[in-house]
């Protein structure tokens, strides 16, 4: 069977938050602090940025896991925010999947931490994004998972759910890939007006090189390279 190359389409995509709990946050450990942060606040503000329709959810954020970041909230009042009290799979949970089916997108974008049921992290981290994405798959969606904004207990865990997901169909894709995909050309709109300032805030690595190209093509002297 010949490949066939499925590209984010802006137009057909929805954005999922999922259990970005600050509680939650802590188990996070396949990266750095400062990392993690950077891509969970990313997640959010591509769908601001592209205006994709947003759909949150919470597990058990009276106890430990505690709420979603302010930051979060603040970039999306508007959307759904489905507050779970057991169910590990959000798709388990009737009003979050009427949520997601109430977008009418195909295509999902979906990043998370780690869930419960019984106030305490002992699953599998990553089982808010795997067991989500399985079952989106199954019900006929195309599934994008942010990797960066996952987060789980350790490299080896993050390797094993990452695989999984591949075999069942879904892509697996870095911050910058999910970002690029769906700027698909910087002349676009949104394009470099609105995505090198989302670079600066949340990839400085990429934004200081901006930075330092605008820097040496005002004031400096090209290296020649």
């Amino acid at each position: 069977m010949p490949f066939k190359y499925e590209r984010i389409d802006k137009n057909d995509a929805a954005l999922l938050i999922i259990d970005h709990q600050e509680g939650l946050y802590q188990l996070a450990r396949d990266n750095t602090p400062v990392n993690v942060k950077n891509s969970i606040l990313a997640h959010a503000a591509l769908g601001k940025i592209y205006n994709l329709p947003t759909v949150m959810t919470t597990s058990a954020e009276t106890g430990p896991n505690g709420p979603l970041p302010k930051e979060l909230i603040e970039m999306h009042p508007n959307a759904p925010l489905i507050q779970r009290h057991g169910e590990v799979n959000a798709w388990d949970n009737a009003e979050f999947r009427a949520a997601v089916e109430a977008t009418g997108k195909k295509q999902l974008i979906i990043a998370g931490i780690t869930t419960d049921t019984h106030r305490q992290a002992y699953y599998e981290p990553q089982v808010c994004t795997s067991f989500l994405a399985l079952s989106l798959v199954e019900a006929g969606y195309t599934v994008y998972a942010n990797s960066d904004a996952s987060g789980t207990f350790n490299v080896r865990t993050a390797q094993d759910a990452n695989d999984r997901m591949r075999a069942a169909g879904v892509h697996v894709l870095s911050m910058f890939a999910v970002a690029t995909e769906l700027m698909r050309d910087w002349r676009n709109t949104p394009g470099t007006k609105e995505m090198m300032p989302f670079f600066d805030t949340y990839l400085p690595e990429y934004g200081f090189l901006a930075r330092a190209h605008d820097a040496s093509m005002a004031n400096g002297t090209p290296s020649g390279l």
